[in-house]
């Protein structure tokens, strides 16, 4: 559920109408409902209830990279949430808008010692390390600092998560991770090391995930090694099962599975596990509670089908040039007619295609339409490419909202840039 809906004849978020925003910012730009992310979390922790260890809740650690807008930070923050953080600027995100250390954890393969560093002098809660050679440079780094690191080693279970290849995370072939038959020998050898104190295991095996089935398989896994590490002497404390739960993008698929499902899931395969839960939500927390709105330029004519020619383009919503991924194309003031139509951005590459023979509301040039589930993996994976400038963003709560990110002035891009002075030298042919 969102709190995008069209009222008197014009789309609203919660209760501002979409044009008054596109009116005052100018297009594209994001708009993030409050309402609709305190929902989802709310949702969310509902389906976990029952899954308590030692008096806590099981920490639902905001997958940062799915949007990391300092406001959407601060809404989870006011509601307990923990993050998952990737980077040392995620890090340094989540700290800004609140979010305790503790309850950070950092994932990722590719963390680097001042990284390491950086979330060791704050204190976070878990490092999840992706390699045995990881688990030595932050072995020297916490020694090196006379602190000493939580960590659990994420395992690759080798299981399919049937999503797209490009997200996911979780086959042998994937780089995430340990593998899970060499898990063991890898947990024996990070115990050997100084400044390190395991604390659990972590898995996570992709995103857009529509069938609870290989999930379940992975956690059984999971479970039996937390069975068998703890019988070689490991105090195994907690299991970071990630996230990945799917959203509906297309109307016409298959819903995928309900919190409630995926809780009642959880709940089975975790049975008797005795640690505490770690769940890494991003998409399914924010995908639904944002949308891209953009202006029609023109319609141009197609051999097929009109060319509906929009401002906002693919450095603006990378997903669809880059995972053929679907997004509900909306008029914020519907007709009620429909027609068949391309949409596409005015970037100078063919990949700049939200839609082909898409059947949708009937636009003209000067209308705004909207990009349904816009929310995650979307701003975030914005660039500057054809030097257009960066998406702002806005956040709606009931009538009121407000600029979180501002658009990036053209000036500004232009000033990041500077020129050598031998460069004019280069000119004179010296």
């Amino acid at each position: 559920m969102d709190h995008f809906e069209i009222r008197d004849g014009a789309m609203h978020a919660e209760q501002v109408p979409l044009a008054a925003i596109a009116d005052t910012v100018g297009t594209p730009v994001y708009v993030y409902s409050a309402a609709t992310i305190r929902r989802h979390v709310r949702v969310f922790r509902d389906a976990l209830a029952g899954l308590e260890q030692d008096g806590l809740p099981p920490l639902v650690a905001f997958a940062v990279k799915a949007n990391p807008n300092a406001a959407v930070l601060s809404v989870l923050a006011g509601l307990g949430c923990g993050a998952d953080v990737v980077s040392g600027g995620e890090l340094r995100r989540a700290l800004a808008a609140g979010i305790p250390a503790e309850r950070i954890v950092f994932s990722g393969v590719g963390k680097t010692a001042d990284e390491m560093a950086l979330a060791l002098q704050h204190g976070i809660g878990q490092f999840n390390l992706e390699s045995e050679e990881e688990a030595v440079t932050l072995s020297a780094v916490a020694s090196r600092l006379a602190l000493t690191a939580r960590v659990a080693f994420r395992v690759n279970p080798d299981v399919d998560a049937g999503t797209h290849a490009k997200i996911s995370t979780g086959r042998s072939e994937n780089k995430f991770g340990i593998a899970y038959d060499l898990a063991p020998e890898a947990f024996a050898r990070a115990a050997a090391l100084p400044g390190l104190t395991i604390e659990g295991v972590a898995v996570h095996i992709g995103s857009q995930l529509t069938d609870l089935g290989p999930l379940e398989t992975a956690f059984g896994r999971i479970g039996t090694l937390i069975a068998a590490l703890r019988a070689a002497g490991h105090a195994i404390r907690t299991a970071d099962l990630g996230g990945g739960l799917g959203i509906p993008y297309e109307p016409s698929k298959p819903i995928p599975p309900s919190p409630a499902a995926y809780g009642e899931m959880v709940r089975r395969a975790t049975k008797g596990w005795a640690v505490r839960l770690i769940f890494e939500p991003g998409r399914l927390i924010v995908g639904n509670a944002g949308v891209l709105l953009a202006s029609v330029i023109r319609v141009k004519p197609g051999s097929a089908s009109p060319f509906v020619v929009v401002d906002a383009a693919m450095n603006d919503l990378m997903r669809p040039a880059l995972y053929d991924a679907w997004h509900d194309i909306r008029a914020t003031a519907p007709r009620g007619d429909r027609f068949v139509a391309n949409v596409v951005g005015p970037v100078c590459e063919t990949g700049d295609t939200f839609a082909m023979h898409r059947e949708m509301d009937r636009v003209a040039a000067g209308d705004r339409v909207a990009f349904m589930t816009a929310g995650a993996y979307a701003a975030t994976m914005a660039s500057t490419y054809n030097s257009r400038a960066l998406t702002p963003e806005v956040m709606v709560s009931g009538s009121k909202w407000s600029i979180v990110r501002a658009r990036q002035p053209i000036e500004a891009l232009i000033a990041g840039d500077s020129v050598p002075d031998w460069v004019h030298d280069l000119a004179e042919g010296e």
